[in-house]
């Protein structure tokens, strides 16, 4: 069960920044593609974080699956915290911030799947 307190973490990281109004955000980049690179790092450790949480000695099937469940988690969780944002003052809704999450989940889990299958062959 510790496995997946690195996960939590993350999670109500990001849940805390996307809370944040607008105006306590002076310190974030205003720059669009610098907001994308960390909305990318923030969903690709959250990526890495259940990578972790779950069980690393799945059968190939079986870790192919998990891979593609942690990806539709990640992509969950992007949609559902800029959901979330839409009731904060100061905050904008947009769906390339959730492209930009799902980008970042797919390259680390993309980059895990290539390790793990290189190791088994």
């Amino acid at each position: 069960m510790l496995r997946f307190v690195p996960m939590i973490v993350i999670m109500g990281l990001i849940f805390f920044v996307s809370h944040l109004p607008g105006s306590a955000l002076r310190w974030y980049p205003r720059g669009y593609s610098l907001d994308k690179i960390f909305h990318a790092f923030a969903y690709g450790t959250l990526a890495a974080s259940c990578l972790f949480a779950f069980n690393p000695h799945l059968s190939r099937i079986r870790t192919l699956w998990a891979h593609i469940g942690i990806i539709l988690f990640c992509l969950v969780y992007a949609i559902t915290e800029e959901l979330h944002q839409s009731f904060i003052p100061g905050r904008v809704v947009s769906g390339w911030d959730v492209l930009a999450g799902l980008t970042g989940s797919l390259v680390v889990v993309g980059i895990r799947s290539t390790r793990k299958l290189t190791k088994q062959e």
